[in-house]
């Protein structure tokens, strides 16, 4: 809930803290702007300039929850979580201390939520500039708190108040990420890698692994944040049927670039199960 994680989140415009008026429908920042929160619980925080795109629609959004709950994704989700353990431990921070999460581009909430029953006493900031997806973050766990917001623009955080930043195939914003770690605290980065879903690019004529994602992570972070150890590779088959891999493209930027009809006619032409690879790696970073 935004009550939990109040003391996390800023004013998006000028950096002052924020509090929740007495009846729990707005927030209220210090220097007097106010934002109103949703029946549904999530609340936008957009400064100046406004929210310029709407992110995955509800469609994309439906497909992504169908295939998350499917499991299939439940190595990478426990690599997180692990990673989120390792980072805690190191930075010597205890489950008592309330560590603070916030996930970039957060989606239904799904890795977050499943960070926060693995760290007993976190809270965590799902951030999320799609409205659909707030809707479901709003819901995905009792302390999670859900915010609306562009991930390009000033991330409405205070300074200094994140113990872990987690990016799960979403955009990275390195410098906004140095303002808003503790300084012992790390961003882990889940980023496709070559290899992830291949046997669906040619039947299905889908985007492929983009090239060169992590030099390119490494040079705009070059004096804000900088790597720690080796990345690591998770790779790991799924079985597929038709209907979670139509599940599986309707929540990928390639719903966005197939018609629906060419899309479910491919689809309609694979086996009833497939193989398919799943392959991404995580990347740890610490302030430079």
């Amino acid at each position: 809930m935004l009550r939990d994680v109040i003391d996390i989140l800023a004013d998006p415009t000028d950096g002052s803290a924020l509090q929740l008026t007495d009846d729990d429908r707005r927030i209220v920042s210090d220097s007097g702007h106010s934002f109103d929160i949703a029946r549904q619980g999530y609340v936008t925080l957009a400064g100046g300039e406004g929210l310029k795109h709407t992110g995955d629609d509800a469609d994309m959004i439906a497909s992504r929850e169908t295939f998350l709950s499917g499991g299939y994704f439940a190595p990478f989700v426990e690599a997180v979580s692990a990673t989120i353990n390792q980072a805690l431990d190191e930075a010597n921070v205890a489950d008592e201390d309330r560590p603070a999460i916030v996930e970039i581009g957060a989606g239904t909430g799904y890795y977050l939520a499943h960070a926060l029953d693995d760290v007993a006493e976190s809270r965590g900031v799902g951030i999320d500039i799609s409205v659909p997806a707030a809707k479901h973050l709003a819901k995905c766990h009792p302390r999670a708190g859900a915010v609306v917001a562009d991930a390009w623009q000033r991330l409405p955080i205070r300074d200094r108040a994140v113990d872990v930043i987690t990016v799960i195939f979403a955009p990275r914003n390195p410098e906004e990420f140095a303002r808003i770690l503790k300084e012992k605290g790390q961003v882990i980065v889940l980023t496709a890698h070559p290899g992830h879903l291949d046997e669906l690019r040619e039947p299905l004529g889908i985007i492929g692994v983009e090239p060169g994602k992590i030099e390119h992570l490494m040079e705009k972070s070059a004096g804000f944040l900088e790597r720690i150890g080796e990345d690591e590779v998770i790779e790991f088959p799924m079985e597929l049927d038709r209907a979670s891999i139509a599940a599986q493209i309707g929540m990928s930027p390639s719903a966005r670039h197939i018609e629906a009809e060419d899309l479910e006619r491919r689809i309609a032409a694979l086996p009833e199960k497939m193989i398919v690879t799943a392959k991404a790696q995580i990347t740890r970073l610490r302030l430079a």
